[in-house]
């Protein structure tokens, strides 16, 4: 009686989750372009389906029937509060692979590693690449370059920005985990990545922005100090990054353009700040429609209306 009783609860459960799915709509103006290659960009999102992950989660599926993305990147956070436990922890059902589950986000998710996932256990993140069919984090920081729909080429790289937080070094939840990490040998590879890259656009992605007019605006950017002559030096176009709940499009001086999505589930209050382009506090993600001359960014919310959308240009 008891297995009847789960049975015919987790079919309720189906049912309910394919009918909330049939039920969201998506605007008109988010069209694909044959010529492009497409990107999702999704982060701090690991909350078992809550605070409208599910709902922001089914949008993506419907989008992606339209769009039909590359792949989908996620700047970090994947489990809240405190990471995974192992490869067989629950989370990785109830977090991820169900609630993510349309086909059409059945491609690659490429992931980096956020301050929380740092409270469980790291390794078992990266080793879950090697059970899933979609994840992929092969080591705490790793690169790609792919061919685009035009010919032209994109380099992605891909951070353990965790150890480049100067603080977590004094920090008992954080220390002992930053600190076995060799954060030079981490910042010497980006710098030779880069330079041996001859790709057509070179896109960074780690947790923690560098520049932000959210929640942590006033907090030192450790991040920056560490990156910023480096993104300098060889022209990195996008940063993509999360930790601040929100979505952003900041454009200081110089030749990168920093973009922040990290508005999964749980979001925080935003904020502007003297090269914010965009910003808003909605569970959404960020869509890259990529070209050899430019890409189009569009923000998307749980709504599935287009909040914002900009070309960037090379």
């Amino acid at each position: 009686m008891k297995k009847i009783i789960i049975l015919l609860l987790s079919l309720l459960s189906y049912q309910a989750t394919f009918a909330q799915k049939n039920k969201v709509k998506i605007s008109k103006e988010i069209t694909k372009d044959d010529d492009a290659t497409s990107v999702f960009v999704i982060g701090d999102w690991g909350r078992k389906g809550e605070f409208y992950q599910q709902k922001l989660a089914n949008t993506m599926g419907k989008v992606a029937e339209r769009i039909e993305p590359e792949f989908i990147i996620s700047t970090g956070d994947n489990f809240y509060p405190n990471g995974v436990a192992s490869v067989q922890d629950p989370q990785w059902m109830s977090s991820f692979e169900n609630v993510y589950s349309s086909f059409a986000l059945n491609c690659p998710w490429y992931v980096v590693l956020g301050n929380h996932d740092y409270r469980g256990n790291i390794q078992a993140e990266i080793e879950y690449t090697n059970i899933s069919r979609r994840w992929e984090m092969p080591s705490h920081y790793f690169s790609k370059e792919i061919e685009l729909e035009d010919g032209s080429r994109a380099l992605f790289v891909y951070l353990d920005t965790n150890p480049l937080n100067d603080e977590y070094y004094e920090e008992e939840k954080y220390k002992d985990k930053v600190a076995s990490q060799d954060t030079t040998k981490q910042l010497q590879w980006l710098d030779q990545t880069l330079a041996n890259s001859t790709a057509d656009w070179k896109i960074v992605t780690g947790h923690h922005p560098m520049y932000t007019g959210g929640k942590r605006a006033d907090e030192p950017n450790y991040i920056k100090n560490h990156l910023d002559h480096i993104f300098a030096k060889h022209q990195v176009d996008l940063y993509l990054a999360g930790h601040e709940h929100d979505l952003q499009l900041i454009k200081p001086e110089g030749h990168t353009y920093h973009i922040v999505s990290g508005a999964g589930s749980e979001i925080r209050t935003t904020g502007r700040m003297e090269h914010t382009v965009f910003a808003e506090s909605i569970q959404g993600f960020a869509m890259l429609e990529m070209k050899k001359e430019a890409i189009m960014l569009s923000f998307i919310n749980h709504k599935g209306e287009k909040n914002f959308s900009q070309i960037i240009r090379k």
